[in-house]
């Protein structure tokens, strides 16, 4: 595999088979793949929790090396997947916004973390003026993209913000015409 979309791509598949496996008709099938795939899990996560073990026993080297390790895309997935990755979901969520605001920023965007809750993240941003939706909508897929790559295990993601509205003073005809066809009315009180 040679990236996070190649992991991406192999947890989508891999989520397809235990979705046809759970659809599976014999509870005795059900019940045996299961066992095995936790097994497998337990195993990996201790041979990984292991191997981490050594390279820490390096020191400072070791940590350096497992440092870099989460920083690696491909490895620190596994690492989350297994609940060994050096930095904690707020950490990594942390360094996501300050990698990725430089970018927005040249796009006329601010980003603001607001709050880390058992997994629920919330994201406030700031478009400028002359935003347009497309833009917001590219922005927006960047910011999930880089929240998601820091952090598959978030269990929630809200970014406030990117509600849909006027760019530029721009009112669309849709707008223009629910108004002239709505009637006119006024009302007068009685004295």
């Amino acid at each position: 595999m040679a990236d996070s979309r190649d992991f991406r791509e192999e947890m989508q598949r891999i989520g397809k088979l235990v979705q046809e496996i759970e659809s599976s008709t014999d509870p005795a099938v059900r019940a045996i793949t299961k066992t095995l795939m936790q097994s497998l899990m337990d195993l990996h996560g201790a041979a990984i929790e292991k191997a981490l073990d050594i390279v820490a026993d390096a020191g400072e080297q070791g940590m350096a090396i497992i440092d870099r390790l989460g920083r690696d895309p491909l490895v620190s997935s596994v690492l989350i997947l297994y609940g060994l990755h050096p930095e904690d979901l707020e950490t990594r969520v942390v360094k996501a916004v300050d990698k990725v605001r430089p970018q927005l920023r040249k796009q006329g965007c601010e980003v603001e973390l607001v709050s880390i809750n058992e997994g629920a993240i919330r994201l406030r941003v700031e478009t400028g003026s002359h935003t347009c939706g497309s833009t917001a909508k590219t922005l927006q897929a960047t910011l999930e993209g880089t929240m998601y790559d820091a952090a598959p295990d978030l269990t929630s993601l809200v970014i406030e913000g990117f509600e849909e509205k006027p760019a530029s003073g721009f009112v669309g005809l849709d707008k223009l015409m629910s108004n002239v066809a709505a009637p006119m009315v006024q009302t007068q009180g009685t004295d």
